[in-house]
């Protein structure tokens, strides 16, 4: 690798990932394998520099790194190029895409009408489970990735996530469980201030009909410890959307699985899950690939033995 000559700083200057989120992705899917210095710094070939960006680009399109971490280069430039065209790509086809379209032209239009007309078309399509996964949960990935590259602001990201808590809300409503269902307390932790992930897997958790108790965004270990005690909570689904490195977070989560104790399961998903997945392993926190398999999760927790998740 005769060519690996840029650093570590240099690579996530160039590429848009943090430095922290590039060892991840190294260490846990093998996206790229760096030449090391004698003093063991990683030096980063041209290829590599174009793999990694391009995973950025296919990533931000909605596929999950452990599907795409090793694939060819060639497969990859063409999954990027569908992304810039804002097409859907091939490994996981979930998205609806005029119904998607037609919310995120709404999104940034601010437009309350045209959103909620354009959910509850889709529910009546595509069916509860259907608009979430089709439409919904690439519908915040997809205003995750807006405000991150500055084409709409924290206002819009604001006002989507308030269509959605009703809209969601009202579709639970059809699935609420009686006393005797199992309690899901679903939010996200202290400094993570996007909440679209965690309204989302609540309401897919109650059409499975878990009784979920959703406590909002960036609250304390403390505070989301309580709401399990008080309800008597069989989980906890956190999601992680916004920052991908913030140093305060991995104490939080151990904190939290300090006051929650071993018993009771921790979930944990969202755009910037990868990027803390050392902590969240030395925490026995189950790691959220995606929607499916935060609803297999939900399944297994139900199993009268409670089997253990994989």
């Amino acid at each position: 690798m005769a060519d690996a000559h840029h650093s570590i700083k240099a690579v996530a200057q160039r590429t848009g990932l943090t430095a922290h989120v590039i060892r991840v992705w190294e260490k846990r899917y093998g996206a790229v394998k760096p030449r090391r210095t004698g003093t063991n710094r990683r030096l980063y070939s041209d290829e590599e520099l174009e793999r990694l960006s391009l995973l950025h680009d296919v990533t931000r399109g909605g596929h999950s790194i452990s599907a795409v971490a090793q694939l060819p280069m060639e497969k990859l430039r063409q999954l990027a190029a569908h992304t810039k065209n804002g097409k859907a790509g091939t490994l996981h086809p979930i998205a609806s895409p005029p119904l998607l379209d037609e919310c995120i032209a709404a999104v940034k239009r601010l437009d309350s009408h045209s959103l909620e007309n354009t959910l509850k078309r889709g529910a009546t399509e595509l069916g509860a489970q259907g608009i979430l996964q089709r439409v919904i949960a690439p519908l915040a990935q997809t205003i995750g990735e807006l405000w991150r590259n500055g084409t709409i602001t924290a206002a819009h990201e604001h006002f989507a996530s308030a269509v959605l808590r009703v809209f969601m809300g009202h579709t639970a409503q059809s699935f609420a469980g009686s006393e005797g269902t199992p309690v899901l307390v679903v939010g996200t932790p202290s400094g993570q201030l996007h909440e679209l992930g965690a309204l989302l897997v609540g309401a897919a958790a109650a059409n499975m009909g878990w009784r979920v108790i959703y406590i909002g965004a960036s609250l304390p270990a403390a505070e989301i410890a309580g709401a399990v005690r008080q309800n008597r909570a069989r989980a906890v689904a956190l999601s992680l959307v916004y920052p991908e490195d913030d140093p305060r977070l991995e104490g939080e989560l151990a904190r939290l699985r300090e006051l929650l104790g071993p018993e009771i399961p921790l979930l944990v998903g969202g755009h910037a899950m990868p990027a803390y997945c050392d902590a969240l392993e030395k925490l026995n926190a189950v790691q959220i690939r995606d929607l499916d398999h935060f609803c297999a999760t939900l399944v297994e927790l139900r199993k009268p033995a409670n089997e253990a998740i994989r």
